[in-house]
């Protein structure tokens, strides 16, 4: 039984398989920028402190920061009605999230439109980037597209679009005076959550590969937040990240469905097909906190 009673057959939500944001997020290697993504909104304090508040990285930590993670994606592949469902569950959560950083002394709230910014411009900037590493198919125009179809997952979880850098250049820059201002700092709970990646839980699904996907998210990451989390990057490690690039946009196009796509993309191609889901790939989604 469905968690929503609206099919997706008959809604395909706010963006649809023609969209560009369809295009970039069913792809498991841009899914990997979530890595990145994550230790980029955990190196801001209030962000971080906000995230500890909910208890994220106590009970049970990588199973939450998958269901935070991939709960975008049901902004992505739901219908309407699940998209707004999803967006509800995280402005209900964020309404309580709120109080003083015990690190900085300054007070944050989830609601706070700068760190609304800070997060959705580390996942749009996170995706571009790894869609460019591994992917390629985008031109100057789809980014620009995907950048605007983005601002409606934003403005759903009460991010202004006015607030929104209007251009794909002007989101990398924001991102990169971001870091530059000296408002991020890595604390020790910005370095749990890098502790998830290169030492997940043993019941992770994702662990074979998650070493993996640390090096390329740390690889990737500027400079200076590379720093505070204090992980040498020397030449040699540069190099191996480029190979791993490499080897990944040349593997990639021959890699079977099952392997390319995220679960809710792969049932779409299923039902377009006229075969339904044998509940391998709902039982796929599910494991990864996905409820459409």
């Amino acid at each position: 039984m469905r968690r929503y009673p609206c099919s997706v057959r008959s809604d395909e939500g706010y963006f649809g398989p023609k969209s560009v944001s369809w295009q970039v997020h069913r792809e498991v290697t841009v899914l990997f920028g979530g890595a990145r993504a994550m230790l980029m909104q955990a190196a801001h304090p209030l962000v971080v402190a906000g995230a500890n508040q909910t208890g994220m990285y106590e009970r049970n930590p990588w199973k939450r920061l998958q269901r935070t993670l991939v709960l975008q994606y049901a902004l992505t592949f739901g219908t309407k009605a699940e998209a707004h469902a999803a967006a509800e569950r995280i402005n209900d959560v964020h309404q309580r999230i709120n109080g003083v950083d015990r690190v900085t002394g300054r007070r944050y709230d989830a609601l706070d439109p700068e760190l609304l910014l800070w997060v959705h411009a580390c996942l749009v900037d996170s995706a571009l980037l790894f869609e460019g590493l591994t992917v390629g198919a985008l031109d100057s125009t789809g980014r620009q597209r995907f950048h605007e179809e983005q601002m409606l997952s934003a403005e759903l979880v009460h991010l202004p679009r006015e607030r929104i850098p209007p251009t794909v250049a002007a989101l990398e820059s924001y991102v990169t005076e971001t870091v530059r201002s000296g408002e991020l700092v890595v604390t020790d709970a910005a370095r749990s959550v890098a502790g998830l990646f290169f030492d997940p839980p043993r019941d992770s699904q994702w662990r074979p590969v998650l070493k993996a996907v640390a090096r390329l998210a740390f690889g990737t990451l500027p400079a200076d937040v590379r720093d505070g989390y204090g992980l040498p990057f020397g030449a040699t490690r540069q190099a191996g990240v480029r190979a791993m690039f490499a080897a990944l946009r040349t593997v990639r196009p021959l890699l079977p469905p099952k392997h390319r796509f995220i679960a809710p993309y792969q049932e779409w191609r299923l039902r377009e097909r006229g075969r339904g889901d044998d509940g391998r790939i709902d039982g796929a989604r599910r494991s990864l906190g996905i409820r459409l």
